[in-house]
C-alpha cells in the first residue's frame, strides 16, 4: 500500500541531489536515470490525470443516466397512474352516459305511449262522431222519406184545383224510386 503523505513529483526527482561518496555511483548515469524517471513520472502523471478526467466524465454520465432512469421510472409510474385514472374516469363516464341514455329512452317510450293513448282517444272520439253523424243523417233521410211518402199519398193540389174547376181528367200517379246513395245511408 502506498503512503499518501509521501508523493514524489517529476520536479522532486529532478531536484533531488545525492552526496558524493567514495565508491559511489557514476554521477552521469544517476543523472540520466533520474531524468528518465522524471520523464516517466510526468507521463504517468499525465495519464493518471487523463484517466481521472475520464473517470469524472464517466461518473457524471453515470449520474445523468441514473437521473434519466429515475425520471423514466417516474414517468412510467405516472403514465400507469394516469392510465388507471383515465380508465376509471372513462368507466364512470360510460356508466353516466348509459344511465342518461336509459332515462332518455324511458322518457321517449313513455312519451310515445302517452301519444299513442291520446291518438287512440282521438280515434275513439272520431268514431263516436262518425256514428253520431251517420245516425243524424239516417234520421234526416228517414224524415225526408216520410215526408216524401206523405207527399206521395196526399192528393195533388193541381188535381184538387182541377176537381174544383170541373175537369174530370185525373193524372196518373207516378212513383219515383229512392236514390241508391240514400238507401245506403238508411241501411247503415
Amino acid at each position: 500500500m502506498i503512503d499518501e503523505s509521501f508523493r514524489l513529483t517529476p520536479l522532486d526527482v529532478r531536484r533531488q541531489h545525492f552526496d558524493n561518496a567514495m565508491r559511489g555511483y557514476d554521477k552521469a548515469q544517476v543523472d540520466a536515470f533520474r531524468e528518465r524517471v522524471a520523464d516517466e513520472m510526468e507521463d504517468l502523471t499525465r495519464r493518471i490525470q487523463d484517466l481521472e478526467s475520464k473517470a469524472r466524465g464517466f461518473h457524471e454520465q453515470l449520474r445523468a443516466f441514473r437521473e434519466r432512469d429515475k425520471a423514466l421510472n417516474d414517468a412510467l409510474v405516472s403514465a400507469q397512474q394516469l392510465r388507471s385514472e383515465m380508465r376509471e374516469q372513462a368507466e364512470r363516464e360510460s356508466q353516466l352516459i348509459l344511465r342518461e341514455a336509459k332515462a332518455e329512452g324511458d322518457r321517449l317510450v313513455e312519451a310515445a305511449r302517452s301519444e299513442a293513448r291520446r291518438i287512440a282517444a282521438d280515434l275513439e272520439g272520431l268514431d263516436r262522431s262518425r256514428r253520431a253523424y251517420i245516425l243524424q243523417l239516417r234520421q234526416l233521410a228517414e224524415r225526408q222519406l216520410a215526408e216524401l211518402d206523405a207527399a206521395a199519398a196526399a192528393p195533388s193540389p193541381v188535381l184538387a184545383s182541377l176537381a174544383l174547376h170541373g175537369e174530370d181528367a185525373a193524372p196518373t200517379k207516378t212513383h219515383h224510386p229512392t236514390p241508391a246513395w240514400l238507401d245506403s245511408l238508411v241501411k247503415e
